[in-house]
């Protein structure tokens, strides 16, 4: 059993206290935030014992009753969170992105490696089993060689606050890392040993804010593969990514968020099937529990959670491909 403790009260922070509920493996002991009112809301709601609420969020980082900690607070803060999660012997699972940019993901990974912590970035969708499925497919040759993939996460913020966490540059704003880490993070999947995902050209429009609201990528995967994704803060996109072989097409409808039930649609020559994935629990949940069994010793999944090392390699696309922007 893995005792958790969550820092920040927002609404990744709700979905896990509630995700954390469908597991056996798991259980919500401590909260910490720094708004007293958040903190006594989310106390009641989740039964979290008073003793155990805290409103800052070193105290429960000292804490002796949780082995884990799930850092859902601002993008600025991830970083120094790490760190002292790392001083403090915690296992990690962070949201998304594990910084603002390269230099603070690889203080993260010196801390990290320096106490032998486990970490884990919060990226839901490589825990859930569409995404194994859909990699059982590639490996067994179903459409060949690959070639090409696209992928696309957007979505409409219809009033901009220049205060918010999506607009403001010093809380991490900006499309690239909101929601670039998932198609990067998918391209990363095809990687094979020692080859590297490399930035080859990118375009994007900034909001009067001053962070990006929508940009495309063009990434090369090794030597033989071409990627290319879009994200925008100001649109709805597709949401879905499609995977190219020599012998036919793969297109996943719902690559990021996908659902108890979803499926994988195959195109070879003139033949379609739908490739059905149906679980019982919530994609949040899953992550919980695969991320838990990896701290336990007991995961056999953890080919597909986003450690340490891939988070740099993700860090590393996101920053040359903001850079290229400007």
């Amino acid at each position: 059993m893995i005792n958790w403790g969550i820092i920040g009260l927002g609404n990744m922070a709700n979905k896990f206290a509630s995700a954390i509920t469908e597991v056996e493996n798991s259980k919500l002991i401590s909260i910490a935030s720094n708004s007293r009112s958040k903190l006594d809301l989310f106390a009641k709601n989740f039964k979290i014992e008073k003793e155990n609420k805290f409103n800052n969020y070193a105290d429960l980082i000292k804490s002796k009753k949780i082995n884990a900690i799930y850092i859902s607070t601002l993008n600025n803060t991830h970083v120094g969170l790490i760190l002292d999660c790392a001083k403090n012997d915690k296992k990690i699972l962070c949201e998304k992105p594990i910084g603002l940019n390269l230099d603070q993901a690889n203080l993260a990974l010196e801390a990290i490696n320096e106490k032998n912590i486990s970490f884990y970035e919060a990226i839901a969708y490589r825990s859930h089993p569409q995404t194994k499925n859909l990699l059982e497919l590639i490996y067994n040759g179903e459409i060949g060689e690959i070639y090409k993939i696209e992928a696309s996460f957007g979505f409409k913020i219809k009033k901009i606050k220049k205060d918010s966490r999506l607009f403001n540059k010093d809380l991490g704003g900006g499309a690239i890392l909101d929601v670039g880490c998932y198609p990067v993070s998918f391209f990363n999947l095809f990687c094979k040993k020692n080859e590297e995902l490399k930035l080859i050209k990118s375009k994007g429009t900034f909001s009067f804010t001053g962070v990006d609201d929508e940009s495309e990528a063009e990434i090369s995967i090794g030597k033989n593969i071409l990627a290319s994704c879009k994200v925008s803060l100001k649109r709805y996109l597709d949401n879905s990514c499609t995977i190219y072989g020599k012998k036919g097409i793969i297109n996943i409808p719902s690559p990021w968020l996908p659902a108890e039930k979803s499926y994988i649609e195959v195109i070879k020559g003139n033949s379609y099937y739908k490739k059905f994935t149906s679980t019982s629990k919530s994609i949040y949940s899953i992550q919980i529990e695969n991320v838990s069994n990896s701290f336990s010793k007991k995961s056999d999944n953890i080919h597909q959670l986003v450690n340490i090392n891939e988070s740099i390699k993700i860090m590393k696309v996101l920053d040359v491909w903001k850079e290229n922007l400007l």
